[in-house]
């Protein structure tokens, strides 16, 4: 494993703080984006994250395994998550023929419409956070 100079000084404590500091602010922006995209979209944050990875996918599908890859759900919670979107015609699952422990997930037209219609929430709601965090590193 490779360290910065400075990352190798900072003690342990300090290390403990900027993790609880990091988590802190996860924490409040991922219930911040729950909150404005249910709201708005009727979508949550692990919803448009899903969506998110299939609309940037080829052909908007991926295997089950790969998306689990990419999202931040257990192989359970992701597999409830695309029950609850398949339910609400934003997604559809399919096996895959050559092997059938594969299934594919793929988004469906409504899915790419909502996902278009909640990126600029998600995208103003990063943007401003970016923006508060810039302005206090350069006050501080």
């Amino acid at each position: 494993m490779c360290y910065s100079r400075a990352v190798s000084r900072r003690s342990d404590e300090e290390l403990a703080a900027a993790w609880h500091d990091l988590m802190g602010r996860y924490h409040r922006l991922t219930c911040r984006l729950d909150r404005e995209l249910e709201t708005a979209h009727g979508i949550s944050v692990s919803d448009f994250e899903v969506l998110q990875q299939l609309h940037g996918a080829p052909d908007g599908c991926m295997r089950m395994h790969e998306l689990a890859e990419n999202v931040h759900l257990t192989q359970s919670a992701l597999s409830r998550l695309i029950g609850r979107l398949e339910r609400d015609g934003l997604v559809d699952r399919t096996m895959c023929t050559d092997d059938r422990r594969s299934v594919f997930t793929t988004i469906t037209k409504a899915g790419v419409e909502r996902y278009l219609a909640a990126r600029p929430t998600q995208r103003a709601i990063l943007r401003e956070q970016a923006t508060l965090r810039e302005q206090a590193s350069t006050s501080a």
